[in-house]
């Protein structure tokens, strides 16, 4: 089973979206599992403080590494499995490719940063994978880790009712996905194209393909130059 943990200031967060739908009924049915950790759970003083100023000045406030490094420790120790992420605007990219392989593992312990960030010396020392979701900056990692969980969970066997519908996704094949649609036959005006309702496969796969191609060349000049490559 996918075990996921999560170290956060935030567990009430936790499950939020990932309660709900195919991926909340998934971990009731025993596919996957989640927990929440508190991270002040850690602290040793009075006030739970788990962050102090950043060393040699500067704004904002960085979680101590003393009190993390103990939390990743009690929740992964050293015969765990699972690879350590970090959600980090710096980190490696969030792409299908890497969620497909982490689907295919035993989970993932994930942890939240918040303020400025975590101590370098707990992301070297405890071989912390960072990974961003995008190329901007949240409040803290707890909507990253959503994101992550569910695009990973999504994959695991018995999850999504269809293999076939999986493949056809944007970025399964290095495209995006081609236009769908559904009854009623018009819709203000506008009439669903006869080659989707004609009943020719061999003509609607290679207009799916085609309209997959034009939008990639459209929308993620990115994709489609690295798709030409690899084709």
């Amino acid at each position: 089973m996918f075990r996921a943990d999560v170290i956060t200031l935030f567990p009430e967060l936790f499950p939020g979206p990932l309660g709900a739908s195919i991926i909340g009924r998934a971990m009731d049915q025993g596919k996957w599992s989640l927990n929440a950790t508190q991270l002040r759970d850690y602290a040793h003083d009075k006030h739970k403080k788990v962050d102090d100023t950043p060393a040699g000045g500067g704004p904002g406030l960085v979680l101590k590494p003393d009190i993390l490094a103990r939390a990743i420790d009690d929740v992964s120790p050293d015969e765990d499995p699972r690879p350590r992420l970090l959600m980090s605007p710096r980190g490696r990219p969030l792409t299908q490719d890497y969620v497909r392989e982490l689907s295919k593992g035993p989970g993932a312990v994930i942890i939240c940063g918040r303020f400025e960030g975590i101590d370098q010396r707990v992301i070297e020392q405890r071989n912390l994978i960072e990974v961003s979701v995008g190329d901007y900056v949240l409040c803290g990692g707890e909507v990253a880790a959503m994101t992550l969980l569910e695009a990973t969970t999504r994959l695991l066997p018995g999850v999504m009712g269809s293999n076939e519908s999986e493949m056809d996704e944007s970025f399964e094949n290095g495209l995006l996905e081609y236009p769908q649609y559904t009854r009623p036959a018009t819709f203000e005006d506008q009439v669903i194209p006869k080659v989707v309702t004609n009943g020719d496969h061999k003509k609607l796969d290679i207009w799916r393909q085609e309209q997959s191609e034009e939008l990639t060349k459209l929308r993620r000049p990115d994709l489609w130059e690295a798709f030409k490559k690899q084709s």
